[in-house]
């Protein structure tokens, strides 16, 4: 079992991600490592996807070379361990504002001794071979990718705590609900949302964690941000992929005219 992104933010190299709205077919996992990304959100929270079309995208992008990884709705148990078992090789899990929540769904993601993840059957990651219950323990455990994401000014307040619990590999900040709260939407630039951004690197490099960004999709501001220390990237949605190609081509045909 590899798990690409892991591996990448282990050596503290640039991670990119891509976000899953629209598809729901298997083979946006070979076209995303086509197009250079490293890990697809797949995206349960703001989504109408199902977990039988979220599972089939996960277990092909295994052997597309792209890691899967799924944000869930909620907090809720089965959500995380239904996805893990059939697919997932990490969970983003939404609007964490405190450790004790963190430790909690940490929990859900990691068997034991790590944590209180129930132990199934054969699984895809291990491509469904037999394989004596501890090594699978071990070797899912030490290939999970855990994320938090910080979406509001009371995680960020709190992600001193939350960076110290073992298990999390990446903090993620929502730029785009933690403005929303912060009570200046759309204001990605805002020296609030800078000076959260520092607070955030500054904590993983202290923790070990790798700070990422989602929400910020403006390039000069990503270069910006990225070059302050951000490394585990969501870059863009296959939604907003599509819809700017096709909007610059309309464009390009009709000034033919």
């Amino acid at each position: 079992m590899k798990n690409l992104a892991k591996e990448k933010i282990l050596k503290n190299e640039l991670c990119l991600g891509v976000g899953l709205r629209q598809t729901r077919t298997v083979d946006i996992g070979k076209i995303m490592a086509t197009c250079g990304y490293d890990w697809l959100f797949i995206d349960m929270e703001h989504n109408s996807m199902d977990i039988d079309v979220a599972s089939q995208i996960s277990v092909a992008a295994q052997d597309a070379g792209i890691t899967p990884i799924v944000r869930v709705p909620d907090f809720a148990h089965h959500h995380a361990t239904r996805v893990l078992d059939c697919g997932a090789m990490g969970i983003v899990f939404p609007h964490v504002d405190d450790a004790e929540t963190a430790k909690k769904l940490v929990s859900y993601c990691l068997y034991p001794p790590k944590g209180h993840r129930s132990m199934t059957g054969v699984l895809p990651q291990l491509d469904f071979k037999q394989t004596p219950i501890a090594d699978v323990a071990n070797v899912i455990n030490k290939n999970m990718l855990i994320v938090i994401m910080l979406e509001s000014p009371e995680a960020i307040a709190n992600v001193d705590s939350i960076a110290a619990i073992d298990g999390i590999d990446v903090i993620l900040i929502g730029t785009n609900d933690l403005c929303m709260e912060m009570g200046i939407p759309g204001d990605y630039s805002n020296s609030k949302v800078k000076e959260a951004y520092a607070k955030v690197i500054e904590t993983c490099k202290k923790y070990g964690k790798t700070p990422g960004m989602g929400g910020v999709y403006n390039e000069e501001l990503m270069s910006e941000y990225i070059k302050m220390g951000m490394k585990f990237i969501l870059s863009g949605s296959d939604l907003s992929f599509m819809m700017q190609s096709a909007t610059q081509r309309s464009k390009t045909l009709k000034s033919f005219i």
